[in-house]
Formats: structure tokens, C-alpha cells, sequence
């Protein structure tokens, strides 16, 4: 059974008593908080999310809100990407970069009102980032982190159960469009999103005190499509060819060799921070690009603590950033961040720390 001594340094989300009981044995800390990974049975939460409908305590994506007359224009000093047509209700998957245009997080945004956003962001101080942004530039904004966390249904059969809990007006909604509403009196903003590619919902719950309550609501009206626990799956995720930022880039990585190069806007205002250097990559041409990777090998060999080398011709073209098992393909299959011109079929060798590894490079998506 899995313990956690609550402290002021690591937190449980409003749905951890909800994954407790369910069956939770692994965990890890992410935005300083208990991010849930495992029930027990990772090949069965796998399958569960690619065939049905996993339920998933992702309050780890914490929020960081914009509100005030500057919100609009500091959320587009922040992104790489135009927002300019951003309507309310709707959402965008943005590139938050450096001054070099290295890219340090990738929220999705979320337009609540014209003087008042949310950036659901992945693992990183992106608060303090906007607090410093804001204060150098001098914006009329207040920048804060909310009592607001995701609770996620993903799977091809969530959109049937959310559908009904709260409607078929749920069917119509757009990828990343969402809608404030209630859940038995429970505040929330559903929004079609989800760190998967198996389709589905995310639940922001706007108060923290109902959590175990809305996961339980989900979970009853989920019994008829076999709802189950579950949470990001490393092996769903590399094999539709989800970025993790983090872990898939480095000090150095910029959007273009990552696959979110169709997410950086060139054209965006001046001070938007990065968008000098990214013009200036662009135009002298990226450096290196992401790919896949297959491996040889019929056991699993998940990537350890440190990205491994991928050599060619005894020559160190990149690093292999992740590495996980396919339970479809059934394969060691990963990421690697290699030097550009480097093609699709092209066979290398991973130095892994069991030992040279024999690969191909192939396009990604893999599925």
C-alpha cells in the first residue's frame, strides 16, 4: 500500500485519497507534488487507456494564472506562439522559451476571460518565470497559482462517460476548447485535452476541497465502459510521439528540433522572449532533430538516470533521450536528438549502460 507523510515541500493533489484507494503503489514528484504512476499492473493500464478509458490524478499540472489589464500581453510575451485570435473558452498548446530560445516549458494556455488566462503548465517554476517577466517589464498583472487541478479521462470510450456525466454538449467540443460549468455543484472546466493520443477530457476542479468526490463521480458513471485507474504511460506517449520537455531536451533545445516548430509564430511582437533567437535559428538552420529510435533486443531496457550516446560509424551523433517498451510493438523504442541530415533507416548504436545496442531510426509517430 502506498504512504505519504504530507509536508510543505511535496503535496498531495485533491485526488490522492481517490488514488490511494484505488490501488496506488508508484508514484513520483513532479511541480513538487505527488504525480501517481503506477496501480500494479502497468501492461493492464496500458491496454485499459488504449482500448477503454483510464481515469488519471494528474493535479500535478498546476496552474499559473494571469489576471489583469497586462494578462493578455504578458501571456503573449511568454509564448512563442500568436494568440492574438485566441477567443475565450478556447485553448493553445504553447512554447515557453528563453532569451535563447531554448524552450524551458510547454502549458497548455487557457483563455478564460480577456484580462484573465491560465497556463497549465509541465514540470517547472513557470510562476516565478512570469513574476520576474512581469515585474522587469512593468505589467498590470497579478500572477498566482490557483486552487485548480486536472483530473484526466483518457481513452477511446472517455468521451462516452464524460458525455454522461455532463452531456452530449460535450461531444462538440473542440481539441483544447473548453467550458466552465458544475458537477453537482462542484466548480470545474472540462476541456478536450490529455496527455495522450487515445483522445479524452480534462476535469479542472476549481476547488480543492471536492476532489475525492468528482474522481468518485467519474469512477460511477464510468462502471458501464470499464473505467479503471490509471496515469501517463511512458510507452502510450513515445509511441504517438508526445514531447517531454525536460526529458526530451536539454540546456540547448530549441522548438524546431523537437517537432514544435508548426507551434513558434516568427511573427509574434518583438518582445516576446526568444522569438529573436528563434528567427535567427531558423534562418541559419536547425542543428539537430528528433527521431525515433527501435532498438534490437526482446526484454524491456527502459533509458536509467543519464540520456545515452548514439554513435554512427564510431562517431557520437546525439543522445538517446528516452526509452521505454512497446507492449505493441513489442520493442525497445525511444527518442533520440541527432544531428540534422541524419535519415529515417539509418542504423546506429546506442551506447547503453548494459552495453552497446544495436538500432534504426525511424520517423515518428511510431503507431
Amino acid at each position: 500500500m502506498f504512504s505519504f507523510q504530507p509536508n510543505t515541500r511535496i503535496r498531495p493533489s485533491p485526488f490522492f485519497e481517490a488514488a490511494v484507494a484505488e490501488g496506488l503503489t508508484m508514484a513520483n514528484v513532479y511541480n513538487r507534488m505527488i504525480m501517481p504512476t503506477s496501480y500494479g499492473d502497468p501492461e493492464g493500464e496500458y491496454w485499459r487507456l488504449i482500448n477503454g478509458v483510464s481515469q488519471w490524478d494528474v493535479g500535478v499540472e498546476r496552474q499559473v494564472q494571469l489576471k489583469g489589464r497586462d494578462a493578455g500581453r504578458l501571456a503573449q510575451i511568454l509564448a512563442t506562439r500568436d494568440l492574438s485570435a485566441c477567443a475565450v473558452g478556447q485553448g493553445k498548446y504553447v512554447a515557453l522559451c528563453n532569451h535563447a530560445g531554448t524552450i524551458i516549458n510547454d502549458p497548455i494556455l487557457l483563455k478564460l476571460a480577456d484580462d484573465l488566462y491560465w497556463l497549465s503548465i509541465a514540470d517547472g517554476d513557470v510562476e516565478l518565470w512570469a513574476r520576474a517577466i512581469a515585474a522587469e517589464r512593468g505589467l498590470e498583472v497579478e500572477i498566482c497559482e490557483p486552487d485548480v487541478s486536472p483530473m484526466a479521462l483518457q481513452g477511446p470510450k472517455a468521451e462516452d462517460v464524460v458525455a454522461h456525466v455532463l452531456g452530449d454538449w460535450v461531444r462538440a467540443l473542440k481539441y483544447f476548447w473548453f467550458r466552465e460549468t458544475e458537477i453537482e455543484g462542484i466548480p470545474v472546466a472540462v476541456q478536450r485535452s490529455g496527455w495522450s493520443k487515445q483522445g479524452g477530457f480534462e476535469i479542472y476542479l476549481k476547488d480543492g476541497r471536492h476532489g475525492t468526490r468528482l474522481w468518485n463521480i467519474f469512477r460511477e458513471a464510468g462502471r458501464p465502459w470499464d473505467i479503471g485507474p490509471g496515469a501517463p504511460s511512458s510507452a502510450e506517449r513515445v509511441e504517438s510521439g508526445l514531447v517531454s520537455v525536460g526529458g526530451d531536451t536539454d540546456d540547448e533545445t530549441n522548438p524546431f528540433e523537437v517537432r514544435m516548430g508548426r507551434f513558434v509564430d516568427l511573427h509574434v511582437p518583438d518582445d516576446t522572449i526568444g522569438i529573436a533567437a528563434l528567427r535567427r535559428i531558423r534562418a541559419e538552420g536547425v542543428k539537430r532533430h528528433q527521431m525515433g529510435i527501435v532498438l534490437e533486443g526482446e526484454l524491456p531496457a527502459p533509458l536509467g538516470v543519464r540520456r545515452e550516446e548514439v554513435m554512427l560509424a564510431g562517431r557520437r551523433i546525439g543522445m538517446l533521450t528516452n526509452c521505454t517498451w512497446s507492449f505493441r510493438m513489442k520493442a525497445n523504442i525511444g527518442f533520440v536528438l541527432v544531428e540534422s541530415g541524419v535519415p529515417a533507416g539509418t542504423g546506429v548504436t546506442v551506447e547503453r549502460a548494459s552495453g552497446p545496442s544495436a538500432g534504426r531510426l525511424v520517423g515518428i509517430p511510431f503507431l
